[in-house]
């Protein structure tokens, strides 16, 4: 499916940075990123991609009950690791699935809307989420890392890039 290589491909951005990274560097505060890590933001990116798994499974995705692993943000080969299982599901999906999405947006009490959606949105979903943080990690990098190479295209949009070529392209 295309989707699913767009998302591999994205995920495989992400294992670059991982792998170019050093330990240290993964868990330094960024000043940029308000003393985020670049480890932080890889685990948010991941743990909804597990939720995604998780409610690909059960027929029930919500990105709210995200587990805030600690070890994914502090260790980078653990990072490593969830980021190669979340490949590997990826990389599964034959086929679409209806789903349902909970998502709670009440802060005073824990209730939830129930939406219909399915796999492929939430495949979607996930790119886009991923291409967002993939962009605040870039930043990040810049700061606590400036020596990662930094993939081609990583953290922009699909749709920026088509945009960029054809303005390059008409100049």
């Amino acid at each position: 499916m295309h989707l699913t290589h767009a998302c591999l491909q994205i995920l495989g951005q992400l294992s670059a940075i991982i792998n170019g990274i050093t330990q240290q560097d993964f868990t330094r505060p960024s000043n940029v990123l308000g003393g985020s890590t670049i480890g932080q933001h890889v685990r948010h990116t991941l743990e909804f991609f597990i939720c995604f798994r998780e409610g690909y499974n059960s027929g029930i995705v919500n990105y709210d009950k995200r587990a805030h692993d600690k070890r994914i943000e502090s260790d980078k080969a653990t990072a490593a690791a969830v980021l190669s299982q979340i490949e590997a599901f990826v990389g599964g999906l034959d086929q679409d699935k209806m789903l349902m999405l909970e998502a709670g947006y009440q802060t005073g009490d824990d209730s939830v809307v129930t939406i219909n959606t399915n796999a492929m949105r939430e495949i979607v979903y996930n790119i886009e989420h991923a291409v967002h943080h993939m962009a605040i990690i870039k930043i990040g990098l810049r700061d606590v890392a400036p020596y990662v190479e930094v993939p081609q295209g990583f953290g922009v949009a699909t749709s920026t890039i088509r945009y960029s070529a054809a303005v390059g392209a008409a100049s």
